[in-house]
């Protein structure tokens, strides 16, 4: 019946369904096509992100800080409490790991997006503390909402995480330098598939407590020696549960509202920095989320085309906490900087795919020195590398070329406009723009907002 039905209706007959009944047609020019939604739509608002462009610490929260004056929405897409901004405001200095650095700004709605991972003690532990440092975090759980698809840091995680450590130390005689606070393990769980998520706690808590004990049970057959207290976890989790449920909200819905309503300045603040990237950075030595552009995309619900400025941070000097080669670490900047290497170009090569503007953070560090080295190229066996290489063990055996610029010897730190600068570090920040054609929107002389010379 169903290929008779089929051939009556090739040959021109009244068409019929497998069913026998006839087959109601809507006309074609019953319904006009609505072309304009066909045209091209320029984004109604697009986001604003700042990244770190070296290995971390590069002084994100002050650009943060500056540009979250007069923003609306200020937003945290990946990481966990392994990364940290420090924001001084009135001579108070307020460290933030989990929270956005923005939560300062009493106008602004801070939001923790689907791609961080979140340790809850070290959540409301944070802000407990920043809180008795000033009156500036005052009302934040009225100002925060976190992305009902954020996976959660359990303290086992952590657990996991120094063992990892001691493991890699005694196998391989090296670590990889984490931070210890479960952040490794916790995006493992997200990649297994056997993580949990915001959404998780705040509904019914009994399926939550079956998928807890299971994914504890998953860790001790992983390692018989971990120390999990199942039951006290579960009870600390069910009363976070109950000042964690205002707070959450549907992320995908909620950065859809924020960038297709009405007017609004949106910034994301990245966490880490690209040479930690799990993807791009000095693997294996590197985060485990995508701290580079990209990971504003896939951590926020971003769409590629509302990505908008692009600041990429970068030191006037490099440092490096952690474990990882580090071809060019010079003890006579230490005192002043702790582990550090003189600036490197190819190091940031992440800037020109990553960032539009460079924030040039901490130029003061290098007042006293009477000469300043720049890395221009990475030699390997004297042949010149024309990028930065994706094998450590090459990394370890590379070679630099320095050219010397002439140092200043002198304070920046009152200095508020470019001309207001030394000579020299003048030409040190025109080399810097030279070398990388990437203009520097700001340079950073102190610890304060303030201390941040805009150029353009």
């Amino acid at each position: 019946m169903a290929s008779d039905s089929i051939m009556a209706n090739r040959n021109g007959q009244e068409s019929v369904s497998l069913n026998g009944e006839p087959v109601v047609k809507r006309p074609r020019d019953s319904v006009e096509p609505d072309l304009s939604l066909r045209a091209l739509k320029e984004p109604q608002n697009k986001v604003t992100v700042v990244l770190g462009a070296q290995w971390g610490d590069e002084g994100k929260g002050k650009v943060v800080d500056l540009l979250a004056m007069d923003a609306d929405i200020v937003c945290r897409c990946q990481g966990g409490n392994n990364a940290g901004h420090t924001v001084v405001v009135d001579s108070v200095e307020y460290d933030f790991h989990l929270l956005p650095s923005g939560v300062l700004n009493k106008k602004a709605t801070s939001f923790i997006g689907n791609g961080v991972v979140i340790h809850l003690p070290g959540l409301f532990e944070e802000a407990e503390k920043n809180l008795n440092k000033g009156k500036g975090l005052q009302g934040w759980e009225e100002r925060l909402k976190i992305s009902d698809r954020a996976h959660i840091v359990f303290n086992f995680h952590q657990a996991v995480d120094g063992i990892q450590e001691q493991q890699r130390q005694q196998q391989e005689g090296k670590n990889l330098g984490t931070t210890k606070k479960g952040i490794g393990p916790a995006y493992s769980s997200k990649a297994a598939r056997n993580g949990l998520r915001v959404c998780d706690l705040v509904s019914d808590f009994k399926v939550f407590e079956d998928k807890f004990r299971m994914l504890a049970e998953h860790f001790l057959t992983m390692y018989p020696n971990l120390n999990v207290d199942v039951d006290g976890e579960l009870k600390q989790l069910k009363e976070f549960a109950e000042r964690l449920r205002p707070l959450v909200t549907d992320g995908v819905y909620f950065m859809h509202k924020a960038l297709t309503g009405p007017s609004k300045k949106i910034l994301v603040e990245g966490a880490n920095a690209a040479l930690l990237d799990i993807d791009f950075g000095t693997y294996p030595f590197v985060t485990s989320s995508n701290c580079t552009v990209g990971g504003v995309c896939t951590g926020l619900g971003v769409p590629p085309s509302y990505v908008g400025r692009v600041y990429g941070v970068v030191k006037a000097y490099t440092t490096r906490v952690g474990v990882g080669a580090f071809p060019t670490e010079q003890d006579s900047v230490r005192n002043r900087g702790a582990v550090t290497m003189w600036l490197v170009g190819p190091d940031l090569g992440s800037i020109r795919p990553h960032g539009q503007r460079i924030a040039l953070t901490k130029l003061d560090i290098l007042d006293t020195l009477p000469e300043i080295k720049v890395g221009v190229a990475y030699k390997v066996d004297g042949e010149p590398l024309p990028s930065f290489p994706a094998n450590m063990d090459v990394l370890t055996r590379v070679s630099v070329d320095y050219q010397t610029l002439p140092g200043w010897r002198c304070s920046t730190e009152s200095a508020r406009s470019f001309e207001e600068l030394p000579s020299q570090a003048q030409n040190y920040i025109r080399f810097i723009e030279d070398f990388l054609q990437v203009p520097v929107k700001w340079v950073g002389v102190g610890k304060s907002r303030e201390s941040m010379i805009k150029l353009f």
